[in-house]
């Protein structure tokens, strides 16, 4: 028992210490995506608080850190546009039916955990989780391009001279610290990244250098400060947004593309962190916790959001792996909004930066360059693809092109499997003697196998070393029997597995003198609905 508590206390320190890391990680990120999606920043650090919380409290993935994305902001740009555009003259109802669709896109996520929805991310295959991973280091690192930016006369453009050798040097220090403390046991005690913050904050504010921090982030963006109060329930959205069909008709498609896209990037970031920890998370519980975090985060006048692939990495590297370390993380970011944003506001810009390029080298999977020529042609095409479209359009159809390029190479690869077996029987009998998997793909190879017009009068068909996996494939039996029948030959099928054999002869009960019963027939399912 002492042992027990003695380590839960030493992990209790790692998950304190690594949420104040991740703490300070959200807030430029947090800020960075409500401009994205044209509201103001407490409306992102409420995001992040609400469900950075309920999620760590509620979800199936302890260490797991979620709050305001990148991913789910993009989407969210057109929805507060038109919703501006929907008010009266000078009306900003915007950010009112963003409250609304974040609200409705919980409920979306809530069902797919109620239905068990979340176990079929374990369909997704190697090459579109490398894909994933690949796609997504990419695209925080040309997140973190445009903090390299500062405002002239008005407009955004690069850092020059001084400014920009003095942002990559503080970079370069910060992911120098982060790569060097690790190799000193003295101070691996406390996570790098609250130690490379630390430091290039001390010496920015000792030395009273003109860099960007996160206040003049949020003031160049056009935000008041970080300073707020606690998140207050919006009653205004019951006053504002009509609940008619036509509302519904108009935030529905947008809460369910924040939907699929929140629970998409939350079940595959559990994937890697249970790859990383070794340890086995519940994605349906996780989809029960993002739902009803974005509910609550609607009702409170947050943006929604999901799983944070490069925060979670912060805290899983920074010895985070229970609940507290989301817990911390979360309410020390309300805390910063508080009672620190005097302070919050002077941390460096570039020390966040920093972090994040480190975030993006551990995160994406350099192995894959090692073994693209050494994995099959498709995998590595499904592999590029992914990272591409996850680059290019967003994680929701990089995942789902992934999953669908996947299963029609897996089709066709086991299509072109079908085997036939030829010989007769002393008797006269020809004898089929079928190998590999019978299902829609194979239809076509499996009938050319089969010569109907001169065969014997006596056919026997053994499906022995086979598997009739759909309806296509019982249809196609069914068709051939027909096929002999109308030549005037005698057809027999031998070990059909009893759902076939009852399938089939349900559909045509003639059939019961064409299949053999057999103690060795095999025992398996099919994906079929009773034929007609």
């Amino acid at each position: 028992m002492t042992e027990f508590v003695r380590k839960r206390v030493a992990n209790a320190k790692n998950d304190i210490l690594s949420g104040l890391t991740v703490a300070l990680a959200l807030v430029p990120e947090a800020v960075a995506f409500a401009f994205v999606a044209g509201v103001d920043p407490l409306v992102g650090l409420y995001a992040a608080f609400m469900i950075g919380l309920i999620t760590s409290v509620f979800g199936g993935r302890p260490g797991m850190i979620s709050g305001a994305t990148g991913a789910l902001a993009v989407v969210m740009v057109s929805l507060v546009a038109e919703g501006n555009a929907m008010g009266a003259e000078g009306e900003q109802l915007g950010l009112y039916y963003l409250f609304a669709t974040v609200i409705l896109m919980g409920i979306i996520q809530m069902l797919a955990g109620v239905f068990k929805l979340g176990k079929f991310v374990r369909l997704i295959p190697h090459p579109v989780m490398m894909g994933f991973v690949n796609g997504l280091a990419i695209v925080i690192f040309l997140s973190q391009l445009g903090m390299f930016k500062e405002f002239v006369n008005g407009e955004k453009v690069w850092m020059q001279g001084t400014d920009l050798w003095l942002m990559l040097g503080l970079v370069l220090l910060t992911m120098a610290i982060m790569w060097g403390l690790p190799k000193l046991k003295a101070t691996s005690k406390l996570p790098e990244a609250l130690i490379g913050i630390l430091v290039v904050s001390a010496i920015v504010i000792l030395g009273k250098l003109d860099v960007a921090t996160v206040g003049s982030f949020i003031r160049d963006g056009g935000g008041e400060g970080l300073k707020g109060g606690l998140p207050q329930f919006q009653f205004d959205i019951f006053n504002k947004v009509p609940m008619t069909w036509e509302t519904f008709r108009f935030i529905g498609p947008y809460a369910l593309i924040l939907a699929a896209i929140g629970l998409i990037e939350s079940l595959m970031t559990l994937n890697l962190i249970d790859e990383l920890t070794e340890t086995r998370g519940n994605s349906n519980r996780e989809c029960l916790a993002q739902g009803g975090a974005n509910i609550i985060t609607g009702l409170f006048g947050g943006m929604g959001g999901c799983a944070m692939i490069g925060q979670s990495i912060i805290n899983i590297k920074g010895g985070g792996r229970t609940r507290l370390s989301g817990i911390v993380a979360a309410v020390t970011l309300l805390l910063f909004i508080l009672f620190a944003s005097g302070l919050i506001e002077q941390v460096p810009i570039a020390a966040l930066v920093g972090v994040m390029f480190m975030v993006v080298i551990g995160t994406f999977a350099w192995s894959s360059f090692r073994i693209l020529n050494k994995i099959p042609l498709t995998d590595a095409i499904v592999l590029i693809a992914v990272s591409l479209l996850t680059v290019f359009f967003d994680l929701a159809v990089a995942v789902i092109a992934g999953v669908i390029m996947s299963a029609l190479a897996f089709a066709w690869e086991n299509a072109k499997k079908i085997r036939a077996r030829k010989h007769v029987k002393e008797d006269g009998t020809k004898v089929y003697e079928i190998w590999g998997p019978l299902f829609f793909g194979s239809i076509q190879a499996f009938n050319s196998k089969f010569d109907v017009a001169n065969d014997p009068e006596y056919v026997e068909i053994d499906f022995i070393e086979s598997r009739v996996s759909d309806h296509s494939a019982l249809e196609a039996i069914f068709n051939l029997v027909g096929k002999y029948e109308e030549a005037g030959k005698k057809v027999r099928i031998k070990h059909l597995s009893e759902e076939c054999q009852a399938l089939m002869i349900k559909a045509s009960p003639r059939l019961a003198n064409v299949i053999e019963h057999d103690v060795d027939d095999p025992r398996y399912h099919v994906m079929a609905k009773a034929m007609k």
